[in-house]
C-alpha cells in the first residue's frame, strides 16, 4: 500500500531533519525557533475570512486556523493519480487545506453580527452560500471522515445534515441545487469495506510500453506506480451521487463510479458529469485518464452522451496544446439547460497553421438536436461570462504572444464575433479590468449589467506608475470603449468586491492602506462621502508595523526600466547607522515585449503589509534590508526569452545591486540573494555566474534541467529541441562555479511539477564534491509551500542562522580548511 506515514523512512521528524542537513556530518538537532519576533509573528491567531452572500444581504465571517502542527502535517496520505488525500477522511490533506473554525454572520444592511454556535471543536472547510443566500453549507471534519453541515442565517443555527459519507478525493463534495432545496454529494459507497491491502510480494514486474506512438508527458508528481496503486484509487476515488434535502433525506441518484466533476443545470433537471475509466496511466496524472462526459437524469440514467474521450498522453508539449474532442463542457449559466464546450480546429496542437484554433459550441436540451456552432475563435478559448440571450463575452487567450481578446456573441443568433478587447495581458497599465458577475435565481454566475442594459460593470486592479487604484468602470457594449465610474482614493487600497444593488449604486469594497487593516466597507458609488466599516479586523502582527518600505525604481543597462520594494528595519536612520547586511529575494518573469517587462507599479504605498509562515519579509525584524521582488524580466519574442536566460538574469541583478547601494542602504560584498521555486533556481544560477552577492538561500528548486525534458516554468520547448539553453540554464552544470555559501532547503515531499526533492539532493551533491560551503535541510512531510508550525519556524530559524553567520559579519567568515 503507498500510504505514507508520511515519510518512506521510519524515521521522526526530527531524526529525520537532522539527518538530511548539516555542514558535514549530520546532527540531531530536532526543531528551532527564529528570534523573537518572528516566533509572535508566525503564531498570531490568522485574520478571519469573508464570503458574501449571493443575495449580497450578508457576510459570512469564517475564522481561520493557525498553521496545523508537524503531527497534523504527518498524518497518512495517500498520493494517487496526481492527488493527495486523507485515507483517514476521504478528503483533502492538512498541508493543502485552509481549516476554518468559526462562524457568525452580519447583516450588511443593519451591521448586526449573529455568532453559530458549533460543536466544541468541529473545523469545516469548502463553505458554500446557497443560491437564495439564506443557507451556507460546509464540510466538516469528523473523526471517521467528512460530515456535510448548514448553517442558517434566519435563526443562527447549524445542524449536520449527513453522517461523515463525504467523498472529497476530487476536492469539492458537493453542489447546491438551483432553488435551494438541497445539494448533491459525492458519496463513499455503503458497505465500501476496508481499503485493499498490499501484496506481501510482487506478482510482477511493473511494464509499461509504447509501440511507436508519439506520447510526450510533462514532469508530475504523486504517479500511479502499479497495480495496487490502481487499486486504491478506485477504492477511494470512487463514489455514489446522492441528493440530499435540508431535512436530511437522502437519495441515490447515480451508482458508484469515478465521478471526478458533478454540476447541476441551471434549471435543476440534469446533471452534467464526468466519469474517468480505465486504462490508467503511469506517466499523466488522473485528469488525463480516459473519460466519459455525460449529462444525467435524476434517474441515473445518460440523457446525453457528450464525450468518450481516451487517454490523453499525447496532448504535444506547448502550452496551449489542449486534448481532442470537447473540453470544457459546462452549463451555460443564462439558460435551462444548455451545453456549451469547446473543440480544438488544429488538432489540439498550437504549431498547426490554421486560421481557426478553437470553435465553441452550444446544445439545447433535450439534447437531440445537432449542436449549434457560437463561435470560431482565432486563439485558444479561456472563458465564457454569461448574460443574457443577446450577449456573452468569450475570453480567447495565446500563450506565445501574451495576447488577450474579449469576443462579444449572440447566443442567440451566433454570428461573427464583435471584438471588444484586444491586448497584451502583460500590459499592468492597459488592464481593462474583468466584469461584475452577480449571481442568478439557479445559483450560477452571469454578467452584471448596467441599468440601461448597454453596458456591463467592470472592476479591475488600476495599476499606475504611482500605485495600484483599484477602479469600477462601465464596459461600452456597442464599441468596447470604458468609463470610469469610481476610483480608489490616493494612500488606500479599496477593492470593489460586489455591487450592493443592482443598479450599481453602492460598492461593497475591502480596503486597507499602509497602516490600516484590511476590513470591508460599503459605499457610494458616486462621490467621496466615507464608507461604512462592515468588519473590524485588527492588526494581527503590530510588531512589523515599524517597519519602513518603499518602491525603488532604476534602469537596467539596456534602458529597461526595473523596480522593487525595499523593506528597512523600524527606527533605520542611513545616516546614523549606515549600510544594513541586505536581502534581495526574487522571482524571474518572461515577457515577450520590453514595454510590458518595463511597466513599474507600485505596490507598496497603499497595502498593508504583515507576513506570515515563511516569509522572507520577517527576516527585517533581525536588522536586514531586504529588496522584495525587484524585476527580473526575462524578455524574448517567439518563445526564446530563455536564449538570453543567464545574460538577462545578470543584468537584472547588476541593476539592483547597484540601485542598493547607490542608495546607501546597502555595500557591495554584504548582499545576499534568495529565492523560492523558480526563485531558487534563479539564486543558484546568479551564484553561479556572477559575484555579486555574499551567499544565497534557494528554497525547493530545481536545478537541473534535464529532468524536465518536456518544459518547464515558461519554456515550451523539449530539451531536444532546446539541447544547449537547457544545460546553459541549469546550475546543477556550473556546480563548481558555486564558491559563496548556499543554504539549500527542501520540502521532503514536494508536491510541485518538476521540483521533485531528488532535484536539491543531487545539487547538494554536486556542490559538495565540488567543494563548497552548502547546508542542505529536507523538512520532512513538507510540500511545495512548507505549512507546518515547526517547519515553518525552523525554517525562518534556518534562514536567520545563515545570514547571521555568512551574511551579517563586515568580514566573510574564512571558509574551513579542508
Amino acid at each position: 500500500m503507498r500510504l505514507y506515514p508520511f515519510s518512506r523512512h521510519a524515521l521522526s521528524g526530527a531524526v529525520a531533519l537532522a539527518l538530511l542537513s548539516g555542514y558535514g556530518p549530520a546532527v540531531a538537532d530536532g526543531y528551532r525557533t527564529p528570534p523573537a519576533p518572528i516566533a509572535q509573528i508566525v503564531d498570531a491567531p490568522p485574520t478571519p475570512g469573508v464570503q458574501l452572500s449571493s443575495d449580497r444581504r450578508t457576510l459570512a465571517i469564517l475564522g481561520r486556523e493557525g498553521l496545523p502542527s508537524i503531527a497534523a502535517v504527518s498524518e497518512p496520505i495517500l498520493r494517487l493519480g496526481g492527488y493527495r488525500i486523507n485515507p483517514r477522511t476521504n478528503g483533502p490533506v492538512e498541508a493543502r487545506t485552509n481549516w476554518n473554525n468559526g462562524l457568525s454572520f452580519k447583516d450588511v444592511a443593519s451591521g448586526r453580527e449573529a455568532r453559530v454556535a458549533l460543536p466544541q471543536g468541529l473545523r469545516f472547510t469548502q463553505a458554500r452560500w446557497s443560491p437564495k443566500g439564506d443557507v451556507l453549507a460546509f464540510v466538516g471534519e469528523a473523526p471517521a471522515g467528512l460530515e456535510l453541515w448548514v448553517a442558517d442565517v434566519r435563526t443562527g443555527q447549524a445542524r449536520k445534515l449527513t453522517g461523515p459519507v463525504l467523498n472529497a478525493a476530487f476536492g469539492p463534495a458537493f453542489a447546491w441545487l438551483p432553488d435551494s432545496s438541497g445539494v448533491v454529494i459525492r458519496a463513499i459507497p455503503a458497505g465500501r469495506g476496508a481499503a485493499p491491502p498490499a501484496p506481501a510480494a510482487p506478482a510482477g514486474p511493473i511494464v509499461q510500453e509504447n509501440m511507436g506512438r508519439t506520447a510526450p508527458a510533462r514532469t508530475y508528481q504523486d504517479l500511479l506506480t502499479g497495480a495496487h496503486d490502481e487499486a486504491l484509487f478506485d477504492h477511494y476515488f470512487t463514489s455514489e451521487l446522492v441528493r440530499v434535502d435540508l431535512a436530511g433525506q437522502q437519495r441515490r441518484v447515480a451508482p458508484a463510479g469515478v465521478w471526478s466533476s458533478v454540476s447541476v443545470s441551471p434549471d435543476g433537471r440534469f446533471l452534467l458529469t464526468e466519469r474517468l475509466k480505465r486504462p490508467y496511466s503511469y506517466v499523466v496524472p488522473a485528469r488525463a485518464f480516459p473519460t466519459e462526459i455525460a449529462v444525467l437524469d435524476w434517474s441515473g440514467q445518460v440523457v446525453k452522451q457528450v464525450a468518450d474521450r481516451p487517454l490523453a498522453d499525447d496532448v504535444p508539449p506547448p502550452f496551449d496544446a489542449v486534448v481532442k474532442g470537447p473540453r470544457e463542457v459546462h452549463w451555460r449559466s443564462d439558460a435551462p439547460a444548455t451545453l456549451v464546450w469547446a473543440e480544438a480546429q488544429d488538432g489540439g496542437d498550437p504549431r498547426n497553421k490554421v486560421a481557426i484554433h478553437d470553435r465553441l459550441l452550444m446544445q439545447d436540451a433535450p439534447f437531440t438536436g445537432a449542436p449549434r456552432k457560437l463561435a470560431d475563435l482565432a486563439e485558444r478559448f479561456e472563458d465564457v461570462q454569461w448574460g443574457r440571450d443577446d450577449l456573452a463575452i468569450v475570453v480567447t487567450r495565446w500563450w506565445t504572444s501574451r495576447h488577450e481578446t474579449r469576443l462579444a456573441v449572440n447566443p442567440s443568433n451566433p454570428g461573427e464575433p464583435r471584438v471588444l478587447i484586444s491586448r497584451s495581458y502583460q500590459d499592468q497599465y492597459g488592464d481593462p479590468g474583468d466584469p461584475m458577475l452577480e449571481t442568478n435565481a439557479a445559483g450560477k454566475p452571469v454578467l452584471q449589467f448596467t441599468p440601461d442594459g448597454q453596458g456591463v460593470f467592470m472592476a479591475g486592479a488600476g495599476a499606475t506608475p504611482k500605485g495600484e487604484y483599484p477602479f469600477l468602470s462601465r464596459l461600452n457594449l456597442a464599441d468596447g470603449s470604458t468609463r470610469e465610474l469610481w476610483r480608489s482614493q490616493s494612500g488606500w487600497y479599496e477593492e470593489p468586491i460586489s455591487l450592493a444593488d443592482a443598479a450599481g449604486t453602492r460598492i461593497i469594497t475591502r480596503r486597507e492602506s499602509q497602516k490600516a487593516a484590511p476590513n470591508f466597507f460599503i459605499r457610494p458609488a458616486a462621490g467621496r462621502a466615507q464608507p461604512t466599516a462592515l468588519t473590524a479586523f485588527k492588526d494581527p502582527a503590530p510588531q512589523f508595523a515599524g517597519v519602513a518600505k518603499r518602491l525603488i525604481t532604476y534602469t537596467r543597462a539596456d534602458g529597461l526600466p526595473l523596480s522593487g520594494t525595499l523593506y528597512l528595519p523600524a527606527g533605520y536612520d542611513p545616516k546614523r547607522d549606515g549600510p544594513l547586511p541586505t536581502l534581495l529575494w526574487a522571482y524571474p518573469a518572461e515577457f515577450t515585449d520590453p514595454k510590458m517587462a518595463g511597466q513599474v507599479v507600485d505596490k507598496s504605498s497603499n497595502r498593508f503589509v504583515r507576513p506570515g509562515g515563511i516569509s522572507h519579509l520577517l527576516l527585517v525584524t533581525q536588522g536586514y534590508a531586504i529588496l522584495d521582488n525587484p524585476s527580473f524580466p526575462i524578455v524574448g519574442e517567439n518563445g526564446k526569452a530563455n536564449d538570453t536566460y543567464v545574460e538577462q538574469l545578470t543584468a537584472d541583478a547588476e541593476a539592483a545591486v547597484d540601485a542598493l547601494v547607490k542608495l546607501g542602504v546597502a555595500e557591495r560584498g554584504r548582499i545576499a540573494v534568495g529565492g523560492h521555486s523558480y526563485g531558487a533556481f534563479m539564486t543558484a544560477n546568479l551564484l553561479a555566474h556572477t559575484d555579486l552577492f555574499r551567499t544565497g538561500i534557494a528554497r525547493s528548486g530545481a536545478y537541473n534541467r534535464t529532468l524536465t525534458p518536456f518544459g518547464f516554468q515558461a519554456e515550451e520547448r523539449t530539451y531536444w529541441e532546446a539541447t544547449d539553453i537547457y544545460t546553459k540554464m541549469s546550475p546543477f552544470t556550473y556546480a563548481p562555479q558555486i564558491k559563496e555559501p548556499i543554504l539549500l532547503t527542501h520540502g521532503g515531499a514536494d508536491d510541485n511539477s518538476g521540483t521533485f526533492p531528488v532535484q536539491s539532493e543531487r545539487f547538494y551533491a554536486a556542490l559538495k564534491g565540488a567543494g563548497a560551503t552548502v547546508r542542505y535541510v529536507v523538512l520532512p512531510n513538507e510540500a511545495h509551500g512548507y505549512r507546518a508550525r515547526e517547519s515553518s519556524l525552523h525554517t525562518l530559524w534556518e534562514m536567520t542562522n545563515w545570514l547571521d553567520t555568512y551574511l551579517k559579519p563586515k568580514a566573510a567568515p574564512a571558509k574551513a580548511a579542508d
